[in-house]
């Protein structure tokens, strides 16, 4: 389930890494800051319970949407009182996840405003839509988290790398050009003037 959700993910733009235990998540998430990390309570060698308990300690910043098969009240009563920021009973919709694991990295993040604008260019961080002088922008999903990480960072530098830790996921090679290349077709789906700035050894800024 875990794989295939996040093959599910990474095609909503998202990006993913997976853990198959406890001990394994733990370690990841001391490794990485990610915005949310969906937590299976049923989980071998730690417990997802300890897990969650750990992570409300370690990591407060990292949001936590906890599932599980149980589906009573007093279930969801003790998940959210281990620390979960939202809980999830299975089986569950793909699409309802998606919408909650959006409304908690956006609570992971306070000072991004939903709608992040650049002179006349527009995103819909909820929507999922861009536009340029009122006119709707077609862009992939990685396109679209891209130019969704660029514009949140309100005209700072973000190095190749940390696009790659944003948007791809901890398997990409940071040393291939996916990055390069989708900035490139970035610019020529935004058009003119360009606004996707690249700042020699340093990185890409809007």
């Amino acid at each position: 389930m875990a794989d295939a959700l996040a093959r599910g993910l990474r095609r909503e733009g998202m990006a993913v890494d997976v853990a198959y235990d406890g001990g394994a998540a733990l370690d990841k998430a001391r490794e990485y800051a990610y915005d949310v990390v969906v937590l299976d309570r049923d989980l071998p060698v730690v417990h997802g319970d300890e897990v969650c308990r750990t992570l409300r300690g370690e990591e407060p910043d990292s949001r936590v949407l906890m599932l599980t098969a149980a589906a009573g009240v007093d279930d969801l009563v003790d998940g959210l009182s281990l620390g979960a920021d939202d809980y999830m009973p299975k089986p569950f919709a793909f699409a309802e996840l998606v919408a909650r694991l959006r409304a908690l990295a956006r609570r992971a993040h306070p000072a991004s405003p939903p709608t992040l604008t650049v002179g006349d260019l527009a995103l819909d961080s909820s929507r999922r839509t861009v536009t340029r002088a009122g006119r709707p922008i077609d862009l992939t999903p990685k396109e679209l988290a891209v130019l969704e990480a660029l514009m949140a960072a309100g005209g700072a530098v973000l190095s190749n790398d940390e696009l790659v830790g944003q948007v791809w996921d901890e398997n990409a090679d940071p040393f291939t050009n996916s990055v390069r290349m989708t900035v490139l077709r970035l610019r020529r789906k935004l058009g003119e003037p360009q606004v996707i700035e690249t700042v020699k050894g340093a990185g890409y800024r809007v």
